[in-house]
């Protein structure tokens, strides 16, 4: 006790306890004490910005949590003209990877003291950019948005609104900032692993005709590079369109496919609900897999896991993508006029039993992590 609490009979208080022995809140300066760092460094960790070592970042979160610290979000987003919330913009909340991906993405944003709405467009053009204005109006401060039809010349009128970041592959012409897997060396890695394990007639499941060109058309490239790159011919009859990337038309374009003069031997699937629904048909056609028919998914759901067989898929780092646009996103709010960014996040090829058998035992794992910007 000091000099001067002895006078006053006071004594001083500790975080979480206040001079009369009753509790108290902590403050930004008692989680800058513990943390070993400034209440400026606290601050920023609070407001989300990026320029903060993970290592000071941890250091700081670990004090705010074992002092029970709580910020006054409400006051801070007023005094800094924000409302404190980011959008998540997808087109259909009931595909599990978009499932999977928000969740990263919730996880992400409370990491930087956001808050995050997401928003569903059924991939209807419209819709897209009717959520993409009403939610600029004010209701959040950035958004973070998966398009699967506006693109191009149709995107650029509705940017500059509202700090955005587009993930997925629609055409943005480097106008504002994208992360991206490559979709072209994915798809190619796929069915290199189904040509070195023997098979001659694969099929493509999921390309899809205007104005879907993004995925489908990078995933149907790649494809085809694969092919060509191995001597085997295109087959038109063995590319097989699709609607949408649901379970019921990877079945159908299945039994359409079985149902042809000269069935595939092997099917890459452009995501894995179209390959579980594959495995259905294929089931029930009492075929072999991967014996009669190997099958190749794309996403890395956790269905594929678990199916039977277990799904071969090529898995995106959902995490980074999401690390890496709540990042951009952080960044464009504060900094509206720095040039656009584009970012390409790794993914890895996990080979299970849907494309391994006895008879066909090479296996080739590819990685490629290529993150970066532009």
């Amino acid at each position: 006790m000091t000099a001067a609490n002895q006078q006053t009979g006071k004594s001083e208080a500790s975080p979480g306890e206040t001079r009369a022995g009753a509790a108290r809140s902590a403050t930004v300066k008692d989680v800058a004490t513990l943390a070993g760092v400034s209440p400026k460094t606290v601050s920023n960790v609070i407001n989300g910005f990026v320029h903060v070592s993970p290592a000071t970042r941890e250091r700081v979160q670990r004090a705010i949590r074992q002092l029970g610290y709580r910020p006054n979000r409400a006051a801070r987003n007023l005094r800094r003209g924000s409302t404190g919330m980011i959008a998540l913009v997808l087109p259909e909340l009931d595909v599990p990877y978009f499932a999977e991906l928000g969740r990263h993405f919730l996880t992400t944003a409370e990491a930087h003291g956001r808050t995050l709405l997401i928003e569903q467009t059924l991939g209807d053009r419209d819709r897209e950019a009717s959520v993409i204005h009403g939610l600029g109006e004010r209701i959040v401060d950035g958004l973070v948005v998966s398009p699967l039809a506006l693109h191009g010349s149709a995107l650029a009128g509705h940017l500059g609104a509202v700090p955005l970041v587009l993930i997925g592959e629609r055409p943005s012409g480097g106008l504002t900032d994208h992360v991206v897997i490559d979709n072209v060396a994915a798809a190619r890695e796929a069915v290199t692993h189904l040509i070195r394990g023997g098979r001659r007639r694969i099929a493509a499941v999921g390309p899809q005709p205007e104005p879907y060109i993004g995925t489908p058309l990078l995933r149907r490239t790649g494809y085809r590079q694969a092919l060509e790159a191995a001597g085997l011919p295109l087959d038109p009859r063995l590319e097989h369109e699709t609607p949408r990337y649901h379970l019921r038309e990877g079945a159908r374009a299945m039994d359409a496919l079985l149902d042809g003069a000269e069935p595939p031997d092997a099917v890459f699937c452009f995501n894995d609900a179209l390959a579980l629904g594959a495995l259905r048909t294929l089931y029930e056609r009492g075929l072999r897999v991967p014996q009669d028919v190997a099958v190749m998914g794309f996403d890395d759901i956790e269905a594929t896991r678990y199916s039977t067989p277990s799904l071969s898929t090529v898995a995106p780092d959902k995490g980074a993508i999401a690390r890496h646009a709540v990042s951009l996103l952080l960044e464009r709010i504060d900094a509206p006029g720095r040039p656009p960014r584009e970012v390409v996040v790794g993914h890895t090829l996990r080979a299970r039993e849907s494309t391994e058998s006895t008879e066909f035992t090479e296996f080739t794992e590819f990685t490629e992590f290529t993150e970066g910007g532009s």
